[in-house]
């Protein structure tokens, strides 16, 4: 897991140091499967703690398997089938992609705290670092608000 240190940039009455991890592999997740860890999940690219729907999400929850993962096709097609269990959105309708944009942002928005990003919202196709990537800039990036 990665850090991204806010640049000292900021004026000083804004500047606020924050931490955002960066989730590089699935292992990121590990304390998600831990009693009494956070409950780490992503949608989209955006690792949600969603430990406060823990009825929701917790062991033996309806919803456990998204957890530990980007679960964004699963979100989008509201399955739980685990090859849908996937960040990948290749072949989702309109329908379903509109779906996943208002669960997204009407649901894990909402309720839950954002604690990172996966290394698919950072990294380019090919692998090498998105240099354009600053959460900042991301749409649904609020300090008062996430962090």
């Amino acid at each position: 897991m990665a850090r991204y240190r806010k640049p000292a940039s900021c004026s000083p009455e804004t500047h606020r140091e924050i931490f955002i991890h960066f989730f590089c592999t699935p292992a990121s997740f590990s304390l998600s499967f831990q009693e009494g860890q956070p409950i780490y999940m992503a949608v989209k690219g955006v690792v949600f703690d969603v430990t406060s729907g823990k009825e929701f999400y917790g062991k033996g929850a309806p919803y456990n398997a998204l957890v530990g993962k980007d679960s964004t096709r699963g979100v989008a097609k509201m399955s739980l089938d685990p090859e849908d269990l996937t960040h990948d959105t290749t072949g989702l309708t309109e329908e379903e992609l509109k779906s996943l944009d208002d669960i997204f942002n009407d649901v894990y928005k909402a309720k839950y705290p954002i604690v990172g990003y996966t290394s698919q919202r950072i990294l380019n196709e090919d692998g090498s670092p998105n240099q354009n990537f600053k959460p900042e800039d991301q749409p649904h990036f609020s300090i008062r608000d996430e962090f």
